[in-house]
């Protein structure tokens, strides 16, 4: 998330609650599509990670890029933690571990994603090449131990870091080691959200796969596919995972609602505070009856900034985001959006790709999706394949954007940012069982070469 939320609207009641999510329905003429990205910063002569204080360090690297766009700065105890486009809606914000991210402004199609991607890129070259950094575009960072990782000044960051090791043996992997690439997407009604939730969990693994971009830990291959997606398996089962209530008959903004009111929140935010609250639920705040803080009230920013500390495969905010991708290079980062956009902005497909999910059980789903991380491609459901359905959904994506058919400067659809995936499936191989060949064979058992490999 790039930055908290400020709205001291106070909450009084659940049913706001169901309401804020309500206010996210829109017309189809206005959905618009969000891509995120992170990336790993490293010093290009030495593959070392990038510390936040220094000439050469990430402070320099969001001061010279709020030198170069003009953006606000987001500020915490005076230090820059972000930046934030006032105008077109971006921002760009720190993971953890030093995790640069874009959050991209919300636009029509993926033409314009790309655009996006591609000017950050070279924004980014821009003010990095001066200072020796470059950034990697992997699942888990393949070289760095954690104790080697940096640690960014951001006060919520400091909680989880307390909290995450009493609720699973991953937690500090997932925040200091790993990178992702997700879209954010709208609904038009409350069915529809029902609809691209249970599409996206149940078919989440298949993408997973996919995506598939994290083989190396600390300089040697890990045992997985993904090891971003196996370290989600144990980090904090209380807000991770396939959501299985959301399959239930009746499911809808009140159900996700109830759920969200029991997961422990990490912080409350008063003023720059930040109030470690981890363990308690929103439901003491609502009620007025935190231990920590007796007599504080919720207001609307606590719901949303609560929101964003939940991590499913597939999280329902306003609109809905699809979690479970290893950021891998640029191509992959436009076909992940291009991917979603396919089946969820177009009736027919969506249709098509609930078809082939709706009738696995809530057992099947979890099983594919502990398989995934290591399998791949080679996971099955019900005797299909994970190369089986993906081949069978990109099919499907690509007859979506065929029937979008919003065309670039040249005339081309948006069909073309597939490419990527459609060679994936072809060769029958994911991205990190190609990085590990090459590991094996041209690279002779050094990660180093990914460096370069995989280098922004």
């Amino acid at each position: 998330m790039a930055r908290d939320t400020i709205d001291l609207t106070p909450i009084e009641s659940r049913r706001e609650l169901i309401e804020w999510f309500e206010k996210g329905i829109k017309p189809e003429s206005q959905f618009r599509i969000g891509t995120e990205h992170e990336k790993f910063p490293f010093y290009a002569t030495t593959h070392r990670p990038v510390g936040y204080e220094g000439p050469r360090g990430i402070r320099a690297l969001l001061d010279g890029m709020q030198a170069l766009l003009g953006w606000e700065p987001i500020l915490e105890n005076g230090l820059p933690i972000g930046l934030f486009d006032v105008t077109g809606g971006g921002a760009i914000s720190l993971e953890p571990g030093g995790q640069f991210e874009l959050s991209g402004a919300p636009v029509e199609t993926i033409h314009q994603t790309c655009v996006e991607l591609g000017a950050h890129l070279a924004q980014l070259k821009q003010v990095a090449d001066p200072l020796g950094i470059r950034f990697l575009g992997l699942g888990m960072s393949p070289l760095w131990t954690l104790a080697e990782t940096p640690v960014m000044p951001k006060s919520r960051y400091k909680i989880m870091r307390g909290y995450m090791p009493k609720v699973g043996t991953r937690g500090l992997d997932m925040m200091f080691r790993t990178s992702t690439v997700q879209v954010n997407l709208d609904f038009s009604s409350e069915a529809d959200m029902v609809q691209k939730l249970r599409v996206s969990l149940a078919l989440q693994p298949v993408v997973t796969a996919l995506f598939a971009n994290s083989p190396f830990t600390e300089g040697k291959p890990n045992g997985k596919l993904s090891m971003r997606s196996e370290i989600w398996r144990d980090t904090d089962n209380n807000r991770a995972g396939m959501l299985p209530f959301a399959f239930e008959d009746g499911f809808g903004f009140e159900r996700y609602v109830d759920y969200a009111l029991d997961v422990p929140m990490y912080f409350v935010k008063r003023g720059d505070h930040y109030h470690d609250v981890s363990g308690q639920n929103f439901r003491h705040l609502l009620a007025g009856k935190l231990e920590s803080l007796p007599g504080e009230r919720a207001y609307v920013s606590d719901w949303a900034n609560h929101l964003s500390t939940i991590f499913p495969e597939v999280r329902l905010k306003r609109y809905l985001e699809m979690r479970g991708q290893d950021v891998g290079p640029r191509g992959m980062i436009c076909a992940e959006s291009a991917f979603w956009v396919g089946i969820f902005y177009d009736s027919a497909s969506l249709e098509a790709a609930w078809d082939l999910a709706k009738a696995w059980t809530a057992e099947e789903r979890q099983a594919l999706r502990d398989a995934v991380p290591e399998q791949g491609f080679k996971a099955d459901i019900r005797g299909r394949s994970v190369l089986d359905l993906a081949r069978e959904l990109l099919a499907l994506s690509r007859q979506g954007l065929a029937r979008r058919n919003r065309l670039d400067s040249r005339g081309r659809n948006e069909t073309i940012f597939l490419e990527p995936l459609e060679a994936l499936v072809a060769a029958g191989e994911t991205q990190a069982e190609q990085l590990l060949r090459r590991y094996r064979k041209e690279w002779h058992g050094s990660v180093e070469p990914v460096f370069e490999a995989l280098a922004y």
